[in-house]
């Protein structure tokens, strides 16, 4: 009992000397709760994140000193409640540092990174809170199966952490998860200027790059923008990546060595869905073959209407003029009827149509950008789901790509069920006084994607944060963006959004008929430089210690894109969709030996979705199936049980071949 009012007391006297509070530590008295913008300042977020640790360690300390024996509600559930404050400044900040890295913010980063990722470690290297937390994963009889799922993710958060490590063990182990965290940073720091140099050097984003390849009918120039976007940060000069990627490949399979792991591969997919890189290889493969069988016809294709050899930076733009005639399609026609404003709309109403949920502007929610727009998302019976801020346009301190995040998780606490707070990102291109911003038939499907993710974080119905919305494992996460995507050009969903932009019309049926019809076009490109970056990611991660000892430079980063590319067959026209040294999802995305998850998922999605096809594509009791199976549960229940509880089956691997056309 002494111990617990020790802590007690430590908190409370933590609380009263830190007097100098700023926005973070206030309660909002906002609409919904929602972060107060406008009154933040770059210098409140290191006090803050400060504040955060010692609050968050001063409560792990009270769980620790807990006289009474280890039981859920005094162990697992006080550590679901704990780190309020960090979560909140961390919730707006890193959010803000991807769509807003000024060298200001990056500067913040520079110095929280080190701070948080200590803190963490200090959390899940104690011994004693171990002790605690295993105590209730031994005997977890009496738990529901959401408390048991928290349960054993909270236990193996700390085997993964390395607790069971001698002391010397886990101070190595503690230093290299500092220094990824540090890397990783600089990464990603290093591929956005190298993505401004490419808009200053080419006169276009790394955004529009597919755009302008299709278009640019200069092939001196097109070949220039290839060999700038394909070797951004791997050129020798100051943002180069190479020496970070070497360096971050080392340090990760040190650390899965330490746990026991001959290389990080086995280490990161010890918890995934797939469970070991054998099962990710031998799952990559007839799609990497399917998909360069289908390549070497549509190269024949495209040589024929060029009438010469087609090099990489020749793709694009013939396989734009493959697609006009095959199927009289140009994009040029269809965009006017994607317009952003549009397309938004869309997204909306297919919310609305499959899962009932209401989406109305929120004028009253400051955002953070005057681009930025905010709504509100209620249920059919009017309650309330959460906060959504829109961020659709592409700007100089915003990383490339398109993502989905939480400012704040959704639980329930006290009988409160706290709503979330979701922020959907894409850098499409913006709107002029002249034109709105139009997009094409790849950024329409974005669109419906990033909001599937966040459908995923509104609908969650789960008490605890750690198995709410998205949290869920990664390999099965991309199941329900992906899923999103088929409604994008559905007709009924069409007709509800796709208008001219100047005249009104509606998108004409034959339009219509003709999308329907390409988007099995180009597969085996797509699929294939999707597929090829998946093996990439898999090879380094494949890799040992004594492998890597190999790797002394740059250039020995090129030989060995080259042999991996060669080993899986990927035709010299095509190049990964990410080239090492800008992978950005593996080298500071969380998707390190994980990109694979997008075609893994995909399998479960299309398998669903042709089921939603037999059912009636808006048939109310599949729908509401999907919702309740999927959205709602979270991470509270293994994916496969979720899986077998919908489809009644396993998953059909021959599904994503016959959605893509590659059989």
């Amino acid at each position: 009992m002494k111990k617990a009012i020790a802590a007690s007391f430590a908190l409370l006297l933590f609380m009263a000397c830190n007097q100098q509070k700023n926005i973070f530590q206030e309660n909002w008295n906002t609409p919904y709760g929602t972060a107060p913008f406008s009154k933040m300042a770059v210098e409140d977020y290191v006090p803050a994140v400060k504040a955060g640790i010692e609050a968050q360690k001063a409560e792990i300390q009270a769980i620790v000193a807990n006289p009474d024996a280890p039981t859920f509600e005094n162990t697992i559930a006080a550590y679901e409640r704990s780190g309020k404050l960090l979560a909140k400044v961390s919730g707006v900040f890193y959010n803000l540092s991807e769509s807003d890295s000024t060298p200001a913010m990056q500067a913040v980063e520079e110095e929280i990174t080190p701070l948080v990722t200590e803190a963490d470690d200090a959390i899940f290297m104690d011994e004693a809170f171990f002790a605690r937390v295993k105590a209730v994963y031994d005997d977890m009889s009496g738990l529901d199966r959401e408390q048991q799922m928290v349960t054993t993710k909270l236990y193996q958060r700390f085997e993964r952490n390395g607790v069971g490590l001698d002391a010397a063990g886990k101070a190595r182990f503690a230093e290299i998860n500092s220094r990824l965290a540090v890397l990783s940073q600089k990464f990603g720091q290093n591929l956005l200027a190298e993505n401004n140099a490419f808009r200053d050097a080419i006169g276009v984003t790394v955004s529009e790059y597919p755009a302008f390849m299709t278009t640019c009918e200069d092939r001196a120039l097109r070949e220039k923008a290839f060999k700038a976007y394909s070797n951004r940060c791997n050129n020798g000069k100051e943002y180069d990546n190479n020496a970070i990627v070497l360096e971050i490949m080392k340090l990760r399979t040190e650390k899965a060595n330490l746990l026991g792991y001959k290389n990080s591969a086995e280490y990161l997919l010890a918890d995934k869905m797939a469970g070991d890189p054998e099962t990710v290889d031998a799952f990559l493969k007839p799609i990497m073959d399917a998909s360069m069988r289908k390549a070497r016809e549509e190269m024949a294709d495209m040589e024929a209407v060029a009438g010469h050899e087609i090099e990489p930076w020749d793709w694009f733009y013939y396989a734009e003029k493959v697609r006009a005639l095959k199927y009289d399609l140009d994009e040029s026609v269809t965009k006017p009827y994607f317009q952003a404003d549009s397309v938004s709309k869309g997204v909306f109403y297919a919310a609305k149509k499959v899962y009932g949920v209401n989406v109305e502007p929120a004028p009253e929610v400051e955002v953070y950008n005057p681009v930025v727009k905010a709504y509100k998302l209620t249920d059919a019976d009017g309650s309330l789901l959460g906060i959504f801020y829109q961020d659709w346009f592409s700007r100089d301190t915003k990383r490339g790509g398109a993502w989905m995040n939480n400012f704040r998780d959704q639980y329930v606490e006290n009988g409160v069920d706290t709503r979330p707070i979701i922020v959907n990102v894409c850098n499409f291109v913006p709107p002029t006084e002249e034109l709105p911003s139009m997009l094409t038939i790849d950024q329409v499907q974005t669109a419906f994607h990033e909001f599937g993710h966040a459908l995923h974080g509104f609908l969650t119905k789960c008490h605890y944060p750690s198995v709410s919305g998205t949290s869920v494992k990664r390999d099965f996460v991309e199941m329900f963006s992906q899923f999103n995507e088929n409604y994008a050009f559905e007709p009924e969903i069409l007709a509800a959004y796709a208008n001219n932009w100047q005249t009104g019309e509606p998108i004409p049926a034959a339009l219509v008929e003709k999308i329907g019809n390409s988007l099995k076009f180009n597969q085996g490109f797509t699929t294939g430089e999707l597929c090829a970056a998946s093996i990439l990611d898999m090879k380094w991660h494949e890799l040992t210690l004594d492998d890597l000892a190999n790797f002394t430079d740059a250039q020995s980063i090129r030989d060995f894109e080259t042999k991996v590319c060669g080993e899986m067959g990927l035709i010299d026209e095509i190049i990964p969709r990410y080239r090492t040294t800008y992978f950005n999802h593996i080298f500071n995305s969380g998707y390190s030996a994980g990109y694979y998850s997008y075609l893994w998922s995909e399998v479960l999605d299309v398998d669903a979705w042709e089921k939603f096809k037999a059912d009636g594509v808006f048939n109310p009791a599949t729908n509401k199936a999907f919702r309740q199976t999927f959205l709602e549960k979270g991470g509270s229940e293994e994916p496969m049980i979720l899986f077998h509880r919908f489809m009644g089956e396993d998953p059909d691997p021959l599904a994503l071949l016959r959605a893509r056309g590659l059989e």
